[in-house]
């Protein structure tokens, strides 16, 4: 999860890489802000912007298990068709060779929790069935690419044009950006890497899963989600260099964009450079954040426009996402955020407005023992949330006691007598639509898709942009693509994850199955080392358990929150 977290313009123009090969039908992409649009001949293979604006979605890895949130959910709901991008959240960077790399190693907890922590079970493992896939068909033991990538190929297939991002870092695993980052040497093999594993699709080969080309084509881009550079506001153990952060991430994002670029000139296509803004203004200054030589190299950012305010301090309510400040708000000036407030410290400082998109909530802060329906009231701590304390889906809010909408701030909270949520509605959508509109950005960013499970909230944004004259967002544009799977690759279970410890990489198991085969197979006494993925059942202690997730060593019974949870039979 991510926390807190008249203009100059600054023209870049890049021409597009495939003209250099001689391919026809490829225009130069602006990113200036001006009004020209795509050429007839541009239209069939341009990202599918909404109406010239981007609108992008994160879809968080870890939603297919307590959440039940999956790729097929998106396009059930509709929502898919209101999204231009998808920023599959999160890649993690090795602790030992700071590359890029996938392994099944849980999260831990502790500042070196996420030492070699990856979900490839999750990624590329898990077997769907034909109720639970966009295609309608089963999984097989024997295709290469399952799990959430094989989805997502088939959301794109769906809608052609949609552009799928893999995020990396976010809140939990930007410890290593920093020493991933800091020198020449470092940067070359993390972008080589990241691109290798991600654009190429070169998966290692995990419980009979991946291998070359298994992933080739899927995604379109990189996101760059740090938190944060040179500046101790990150989660604690976070590598932090603070003379030299600014400038090393600026170099790594120079690295990505020349190897991008000289893959792309390779593929025909054009791979997108974005990232994930900060909103406090010392981590902004700290990292550089915003130097318009960062955008020279970024296709856009998106500004967090959430968590402005939270349960890290329990005895105070207020608002995570108002538009404007709150003249109300008792905290000193240098703990007083806005959405506004923090736009505008990019735009004075020269960024062109339509690189700059706005992050919008689809979940809610929230505190229990609430003395006030006004926001600013004491409270006791965090209220009760389904990921942690004081985090919960928009989803889950809307019958929650009554709601209180401020115009004039731009904010929406709901008060119970008891419990404070401050969240986003369709009101405050509506009005950031307009400030949207209003300052020439490039478009919105939501956090994170399954808060919303039937999409009504992201579609009051990419509706009101429907609405109005065609926006300034200028996208790499892309030659259109294959979304079919490649030919199988030779696998090798059980080989190792590049970048991986040997103690990181499971041994091989026997084939996946979809959930109904999970559900279906007799229970089995649980082992130490062994591997059990999703709906798996063992008996530990004269006990049944399944398990809700890809797990090894965790112990049933043991863990409130584990993956293992008690059965009937």
């Amino acid at each position: 999860m991510k926390r807190v977290r008249p203009r100059r313009s600054r023209r870049v123009v890049v021409l597009a890489v495939v003209a250099l090969l001689g391919i026809s039908g490829i225009a130069a992409c602006s990113f200036d802000g001006s009004t020209e649009e795509y050429s007839p001949d541009d239209a069939a293979t341009a990202p599918a912007l909404i109406n010239g604006y981007r609108s992008v979605g994160y879809f968080p890895q870890w939603g297919v298990y307590g959440r039940q949130y999956s790729m097929k959910d998106l396009q059930d709901s509709g929502a898919a068709g209101n999204l231009s991008h998808i920023n599959y959240a999160f890649g993690n960077i090795h602790h030992e060779t700071l590359t890029c790399f996938q392994a099944n190693k849980a999260q831990e907890s502790g500042p070196d929790g996420s030492d070699g922590a990856s979900d490839a079970w999750a990624d590329y493992g898990m077997a769907y069935d034909a109720a639970s896939s966009i295609a309608g068909t089963p999984d097989t033991a024997e295709q290469p690419l399952a799990g959430s990538f094989n989805q997502l190929r088939q959301l794109k297939a769906a809608n052609p044009g949609l552009r799928a991002v893999i995020s990396l870092g976010g809140w939990t695993w930007s410890k290593n950006f920093s020493r991933a980052a800091a020198t020449d040497e470092s940067r070359k093999a993390l972008v080589s890497s990241c691109i290798d594993l991600y654009i190429k699709g070169n998966l290692p080969v995990i419980e009979g899963r991946g291998g070359d080309g298994a992933a080739a084509g899927l995604f379109d881009g990189i996101d760059i989600d740090w938190e944060w550079p040179g500046t101790d506001k990150g989660l604690e153990g976070n590598g932090v260099d603070t003379e030299n952060d600014a400038e090393n991430f600026r170099l790594l994002l120079q690295e990505f964009r020349a190897q991008l670029d000289a893959y792309g000139a390779t593929t025909g296509s054009s791979y997108s450079l974005s990232a994930f803004l900060p909103a406090n203004p010392v981590v902004i200054e700290a990292g550089g954040w915003n130097d318009p030589a960062m955008f020279e190299y970024l296709d856009f950012g998106n500004i967090q426009g959430y968590d402005l305010w939270g349960t890290w301090e329990p005895g105070l309510t207020g608002h995570q996402a108002n538009l404007f400040d709150d003249p109300d708000d008792p905290r000193e000036d240098g703990e007083r955020f806005s959405v506004d407030r923090t736009v505008s410290a990019y735009l004075d400082a020269g960024i062109d407005p339509a690189q700059l998109g706005l992050g919008l909530a689809a979940f809610g802060r929230g505190w229990m023992g609430a003395d006030s329906a006004e926001p600013w009231g004491e409270a006791t701590g965090p209220a009760p949330g389904g990921e942690e304390p004081g985090l919960e889906d928009y989803d889950e809010l809307l019958e929650v006691g009554e709601e209180f909408t401020d115009t004039t701030l731009g904010a929406a909270w709901r008060f119970d007598g008891d419990k404070w949520w401050s969240y986003d509605n369709p009101e405050t959508v509506r009005l950031k639509s307009d400030y949207i509109l209003e300052k020439g950005l490039g478009g919105g960013m939501w956090w994170d898709l399954a808060g919303n499970r039937d999409g009504s909230l992201f579609a009051v944004l990419s509706d009101q942009l429907r609405e109005v004259p065609r926006g300034p967002a200028r996208d790499r544009v892309m030659p259109e693509t294959t979304v079919q799977p490649p030919s199988s690759p030779t696998i090798t279970p059980g080989a190792a994850t590049p970048g991986a410890t040997t103690s990181d990489v499971p041994p091989a198991a026997e084939p996946s199955l979809s959930a109904q085969e999970a559900a279906d197979a007799e229970p089995v006494v649980w082992e130490e080392g062994a591997v059990y993925t999703e709906g798996r059942r063992v008996i530990f202690e004269d006990t049944v358990y399944r398990t809700q997730w890809w797990t090894r060593g965790d112990v049933p019974g043991t863990e409130q929150w584990g993956p293992w949870l008690p059965v009937d039979g």
